[in-house]
């Protein structure tokens, strides 16, 4: 009868006589066989890297030559086989598992080392098909794996290359922990949550699924810590979806390392400022634009969205839709920011920027275009998420209409498009004051839109007089337009949808104001 190996709680590491290998990342795998097979261990392995081995003159026994059954159909059943699993899995304490191994012949397998089919980067690939995708879908991989880790008491699993050292290090030294093989363990069903999750996805978008998955494991891989979180008590860490486009690819040019509130404040400037197909500039503050403006080049913008809150603007993040030149750079540094993303960066204006050595600048190509964000937009509650689409509206007045006795002149249109699309990206209650090129007052985030209104007005720096005003909600009273018609303001548009509607509309024709209604809301919390 085989040795009752002891168990791993009370100080034992077990004997290691036997390991299965098979791996698509060769990474340090010849390395790792080489001191397994030094200390006199068994190694079973398939197809490619059995080749390997072999080639680097190391000792190997097939895995269809141990089981004595050939691999079939084309390599899809290889080490689904009693003598591999029964080996993996049978519990060394227990008698009946022990018996069961003498009775037909199943030796144990003490090291699984097993990484999977390419899947991801199978999928990566130009003019993938279906079927070559499918054909990389591993099933033996996974089963190995998670048989081990269920054996982890007994047996020792690897699914990182990267923990191939401190295992033989353990191995020699007969010390490896039970909370060193659980930790080994818990990684191997990581590992395969991602692989199975990242299949998902791919086979979601395949089938152009929209409505909300009854179960959904998101294929999220953390790409670093951050220094800290919101605050510096905070711990935070960077994690990435398999999404297009992604402000987590950006390329930093220069500076410090992103912070978290720098990703939050930099994913807003990035919306906003990709609504333009004009040059523009997007200065953000706290998540919130503090000035938005566009112009003939973005040099103009600059000043413009400078101009309209210089207070607020530093410490800020920029955005701008067209590559910084030296002029523009040479205006920023005057004032201390945090991040400048933009689609590129002319040589001068990076020499101009080394100045500022903290200062990050983020090449963000998607910013030369519209950005339609993929997937989903989550937020964290107690105890879960709550999931949305995206606002992302293709025609946004597609329903909007006149609804005052006086339609909005040319100039009025031109404004109260431009303050429409700032207000899609300012928190509620918003009310974004502005002219035709640029914003002159922000109403942000409070609880009443009336606040927001004379807010609006008081952070504005310039008159107001003939400004238009855009409302993310609807206004629930008249007051409102009393409070706009005060400031000067001519053209209101607004998403209408209120119970005094007409009130609103009456209000508007007795200060002979334009109002359109989007039939549109853009609420931000």
């Amino acid at each position: 009868m085989y040795q009752i190996y002891p168990r791993i709680s009370q100080g034992g590491a077990g004997v290691i006589e036997r390991a299965l290998i098979s791996v698509s990342n060769k990474n340090g795998i010849i390395e790792f066989a080489k001191e397994l097979s030094k200390l006199n261990i068994e190694i079973l392995s398939t197809g490619g890297t059995a080749k390997l081995l072999r080639e680097a003159g190391i000792s190997v026994i097939d895995v269809s030559q141990y089981t004595g059954f050939p691999e079939i159909m084309d390599g899809r059943v290889k080490t689904l086989h009693p003598l591999i699993h029964g080996g993996i899995l049978a519990r060394r304490e227990i008698e009946s598992d022990l018996q069961a191994m003498e009775r037909l012949g199943i030796k144990p397998i003490d090291l699984v080392a097993v990484n999977l089919y390419p899947f991801e980067e199978t999928i990566k690939k130009e003019n993938v098909t279906l079927e070559e995708a499918i054909e990389n879908i591993d099933i033996g991989g996974p089963t190995l794996l998670r048989a081990a880790a269920k054996n982890y008491k007994d047996v020792l699993v690897i699914v990182d290359p990267d923990d191939y050292f401190s295992v033989l290090e353990g191995i020699k030294k007969g010390n490896i922990s039970i909370e060193k093989r659980l930790e080994l363990a818990k990684k191997v069903f990581a590992h395969t949550a991602m692989y199975d999750a990242i299949i998902n996805e791919y086979l979601r978008n395949l089938c152009h699924i929209k409505d909300f998955e009854t179960n959904w494991t998101l294929p999220l891989s953390m790409k670093g810590t951050l220094r800290y979180g919101e605050n510096p008590h905070q711990k935070a860490a960077l994690y990435a979806l398999r999404e297009k486009p992604s402000l987590i690819e950006a390329e930093v040019l220069q500076g410090k390392e992103m912070s978290f509130n720098n990703y939050l404040d930099t994913h807003s400037a990035v919306l906003l400022a990709s609504e333009f197909k004009e040059p523009v500039c997007v200065i953000v503050k706290h998540n919130n634009p503090c000035g938005v403006a566009i112009g003939e080049n973005i040099s103009i913008a600059y000043k413009q969205a400078f101009e309209c809150d210089p207070i607020s603007a530093f410490g800020g993040i920029i955005a701008f839709n067209r590559p910084v030149d030296s002029q523009t750079a040479n205006e920023v540094i005057n004032t201390f920011y945090e991040v400048i993303v933009a689609p590129d960066f002319e040589e001068e204006a990076l020499n101009v920027f080394k100045t500022k050595k903290n200062l990050r600048l983020l090449k963000f190509s998607p910013l030369k275009d519209k950005i339609i964000p993929s997937g989903y937009d989550l937020k964290r509650i107690l105890g879960g998420f709550i999931v949305q689409e995206w606002d992302n509206i293709e025609d946004e007045f597609a329903n909007a209409k006149v609804v005052t006795k006086r339609q909005p002149t040319e100039d009025e249109w031109r404004a109260i498009t431009f303050a429409w699309k700032v207000c899609k990206h300012v928190k509620s209650n918003a009310i974004v004051y502005a002219r035709a090129d640029k914003t002159i007052g922000l109403g942000i985030g409070q609880t009443s839109r009336v606040f927001s209104a004379k807010i609006g007005a008081l952070h504005a720096l310039s008159s107001l007089k003939g400004t238009v005003v855009a409302s993310d909600g609807f206004f629930p009273f008249r007051d409102n337009v009393d409070v706009l018609a005060q400031n000067g303001v001519t053209a209101i548009i607004q998403p209408g949808g209120s119970m005094r509607d007409q009130e609103v509309i009456d209000a508007a024709n007795q200060y002979n104001m334009a109002m359109v209604f989007t039939s549109i809301r853009h609420f931000r919390h």
